[in-house]
């Protein structure tokens, strides 16, 4: 399987990334590399997260790292993930 990062992934991480950099460099490049690394061990394990609470399919899973979300659907047939969500995890009291 090969992992496919969407548009939308990448204007909404990199977005945030910036944020991150403008208050710390070093922390920026770090978050960056981390998730990367994550990212190129999903084709490994890709059922391995929790099925994703915002969609009703078990093919949607959600990866949590750093108070962020990664939402990614596992496309079998195309031996495909795509990464396409990424959101900052708000905990409700």
């Amino acid at each position: 399987m090969k992992v496919k990062v969407t548009e939308e992934f990448d204007r909404k991480f990199f977005k945030q990334l910036a944020y991150i950099h403008d208050d710390k460099p070093g922390a920026a490049s770090k978050f960056k590399n981390d998730i990367f690394k994550l990212l190129k061990k999903l084709p490994l394990m890709p059922y391995k997260n929790r099925q994703s609470i915002y969609y009703n399919n078990t093919f949607i899973r959600e990866l949590t790292f750093k108070g962020y979300i990664i939402i990614y659907r596992i496309k079998e047939h195309e031996q495909e993930i795509e990464v396409f969500g990424f959101i900052k995890y708000i905990d409700k009291p």
